[in-house]
């Protein structure tokens, strides 16, 4: 039979640890999603590119939940030190942050599962040398998919297009798939759920997916080789023949285009805008953010707790009718306790002298190593009874480690 106890042990200290993190990451992400909305407004509001790079910002954002600024810097622990204090004691605040994770994860992918299946049912054609399915759904045409994307045409662009014209379409799909655009959109949405307290994260999904939109508009555009005018005009029958909204549209559709005149007028007038772009300079940028990125996830990760950080601590208690602490002063116990693996070896004379001096009576506890997972917030530690009949100058005390345990091997890989 399973310890039930220790399981419910083992999801409660889950909670408390991931819930800790997640609202920290979620306090940046407040503060990076306004920068980057000031950003994209202020100083790169024509700089198509640049809007896009921006977001890639927030692919830091999950793991800044165990830096060790909330617990060294005055100002930040000042600032945070209650939130904390909140996530490590309050199991009921932890419980209902995970299970709004839960609802977020159910209500966001299981639109895209349904949309999925519905996707899967629909009519197959070849259009300029790939299959394509065929939807009687009013919407723009959209990619589905992340390992076997699926280009969806509606089908009345598919009777009323012209094969140039189709060839347009499907290549600005192909783009969006190129340009990573629908992993972009994964990651969005694993964002969403994980820090839904987070109303901005969904409020300005408009923004970022408006970005990616406008990215995939312009590489189309050099990349055909028509003019932005042509191209603009295969956008503007699109929603000439698209202006019937249809009831029944699914709400999961990836990259399905503007429905509203007011964002295909913003999108016609980027087009409108268009100037050629240097290709190696936007893959300096790309690759110059990647680097960037990749810098500032280095930073993190040397400036944050381990997933499992070794404890040294040392701590001495007796018991005489009731547990008590004698002393958790470890650098002077130190001085006189050691271990290794297998034994602790603590020196007589001096060890003895201090449990003189503490008027320590009863059993003797030595609690030493393990680890912990945050500061405060569990762990683990070694324990042995100290042997006091023994009349070595330094007693080797064997113990058993308590890591082999099942519990605290899960515990420590999490």
């Amino acid at each position: 039979m399973p310890d039930w106890s220790q399981i419910g042990r083992l999801l409660n200290f889950c909670a408390a640890y991931y819930t800790t993190q997640l609202v920290r990451c979620a306090a940046f992400s407040f503060m990076l999603i306004g920068l980057v909305m000031l950003l994209r407004k202020m100083f790169f509001s024509r700089r198509t590119f640049i809007r896009g790079l921006l977001w890639s910002s927030f692919l830091l954002i999950p793991f800044l939940g165990k830096l060790k600024l909330f617990y060294e810097n005055k100002a930040v622990v000042g600032i945070t030190g209650r939130i904390t204090h909140g996530t490590m004691t309050c199991l009921w605040a932890d419980r209902i942050y995970m299970a709004g994770i839960l609802i977020a994860a159910v209500c966001i992918f299981g639109k895209r599962l349904r949309f999925r299946k519905l996707v899967a049912g629909m009519e197959k054609v070849s259009l300029d040398k790939m299959q394509v399915r065929i939807t009687d759904m009013n919407v723009t045409p959209f990619t589905v998919g992340l390992f076997a994307p699926k280009i969806v045409i509606p089908k009345v662009m598919l009777e009323s297009y012209s094969r140039e014209e189709l060839r347009s379409v499907i290549q600005h799909e192909r783009t969006h798939i190129w340009l990573g655009h629908l992993w972009f959109g994964l990651a969005w949405d694993v964002l969403r759920c994980l820090l839904w307290v987070n109303p901005f994260l969904t409020v300005c999904q408009k923004q970022f997916r408006a970005d990616m939109e406008d990215i995939c508009d312009r590489v189309c555009i050099q990349g055909s080789g028509r003019t932005a005018h042509e191209y603009g005009m295969v956008l503007l029958k699109t929603l000439k023949l698209l202006s019937s909204k249809s009831e029944g549209t699914p709400p999961a559709v990836t990259y399905a285009g503007e429905k509203e005149f007011a964002d295909m007028k913003r999108r016609m007038g980027e087009i409108a805008g268009f100037r050629p772009y240097r290709k190696r300079m936007c893959a300096g940028m790309a690759a110059a953010a990647v680097l960037v990125i990749a810098a500032l996830l280095l930073a993190v990760y040397t400036h944050s707790y381990a997933r499992c950080n070794e404890s040294r601590d040392i701590l001495v208690g007796n018991y005489d009718g009731e547990p008590q602490v004698i002393s958790y002063d470890t650098e002077e116990l130190s001085q006189m306790i050691s271990y290794d693996d297998r034994y602790v070896y603590v020196e007589r004379q001096a060890f003895e002298d201090f449990l003189e001096e503490n008027n320590a009576e009863g059993e003797i506890w030595i609690v030493f190593g393990g680890f912990y997972k945050l500061p405060g917030l569990a762990g683990i530690a070694e324990s042995c009874i100290y042997e006091s009949s023994s009349k070595d100058r330094i007693i080797q005390i064997p113990y058993e480690s308590i890591r082999n345990y099942w519990y605290y091997e899960l515990l420590e890989i999490l």
